[in-house]
């Protein structure tokens, strides 16, 4: 196993999600009470599949920077809620489609909705969220949502095949990586901000400042997600430590590792995530190396890099709870690796 990652000194009053919830709670219940309608089918396979991914936990991250984003762009109807669903069943349809791809067996600390069901049926209910999703845009009836939300999950999908060609690969570059990470995960948390304005009819400035907001801070979450698969705190995330490692999939740590490495050190490389020749010992190694090359603290710092380019997306947004909520996620995203 690997052994603790230490990546900074413990902090007091940690910066926390609870005040985004705090301001979007009111919605986010009818948002559920939306998403929990339109998972019902006489196929009684799919709201049991469906509902036990559901039931796993989650903290609806996304569907909440839809609301928030709402609430900053002043918005007073309720188109918002079915359309923060529709974000959540893109981002729950991708789960079930990446378990499957990556053969996970845990997905937040309990059994994977392809471990308790099987592939087969993972993967069509992924599809019929992904059916649900259309439906729920089509019936919102903006022209405008329906290309934004349609253009996401296309590039979702690009991310998905390329990190697909990425995996084991490692002279994979930092800018094909991060392609990667902006289509797999920053695409849909920047849709999600991005129409907020958008059914608000603001000005194209608060569009692009929202959608910029939220493609950093995507990315961001991304980067961190990547250094804590070589954190000893994935424990109490419900993941194991190295899944990544074992699976050969190539992250920012293990790409700065790599380039930063001598040729003993890359052939390390090569055999463990190319080769997936791996044994006791390796995974320690690997943790090793990555602390030698300050391959993990670099990669946080470059996460700090995006956070910081989503703090200022919102320096146009005049003062107010959500702006402050919006702040502190950017920080909560960043101190997980704490």
């Amino acid at each position: 196993m690997g052994v603790v990652v230490s990546l900074g000194e413990g902090k007091n009053n940690k910066p926390s999600i609870d005040s985004l919830l705090a301001l979007v709670r009111d919605d986010l219940k009818n948002v559920n009470d939306v998403i929990i309608r339109n998972m019902e089918s006489p196929v009684t396979l799919i709201p049991q599949l469906a509902g036990h991914l559901v039931a796993s936990g989650g903290k609806r991250l996304r569907p909440m920077l839809t609301l928030g984003a709402a609430q900053l762009s002043n918005y007073s109807g309720d188109r918002h809620i079915a359309l923060a669903a529709c974000v959540e069943f893109i981002h729950t349809a991708t789960l079930l489609h990446d378990d499957v791809v990556d053969e996970s067996d845990l997905r937040r600390g309990e059994a994977s909705a392809n471990a308790v069901f099987g592939n087969q049926a993972s993967v069509l209910v992924g599809d019929f969220l992904f059916s649900r999703a259309f439906e729920l845009m089509v019936e919102d009836g903006s022209l405008k949502v329906l290309k934004i939300l349609s253009h996401a999950s296309s590039v979702i999908a690009e991310g998905e095949v390329l990190q697909l060609m990425t995996t084991n690969d490692t002279e994979t570059s930092e800018d094909t990586y991060l392609e990667v990470i902006k289509s797999k995960t920053a695409q849909l948390f920047a849709a999600a901000c991005q129409i907020g304005p958008v059914i608000s009819d603001r000005p194209r400035v608060e569009e692009d400042a929202l959608e910029s907001f939220g493609l950093n801070l995507g990315i961001a979450f991304q980067l961190i997600d990547d250094v804590l698969d070589y954190s000893a705190k994935q424990a109490t995330l419900g993941k194991t430590i190295g899944d990544d490692f074992k699976e050969g999939k190539i992250s920012l740590p293990v790409i700065l590792a790599f380039r930063r490495g001598d040729e003993q050190e890359r052939k390390f490389w090569r055999r463990t995530m190319e080769d997936l020749e791996q044994s006791d010992g390796d995974l320690d190694y690997a943790l090793d190396l990555m602390r030698k090359h300050n391959a993990l603290s670099d990669s946080v710092e470059r996460a700090r890099h995006y956070g910081a380019i989503a703090r200022d997306a919102l320096a146009i947004f005049d003062e107010s709870p959500t702006k402050l909520a919006f702040n502190e996620l950017i920080d909560f995203c960043i101190d997980r690796a704490y």
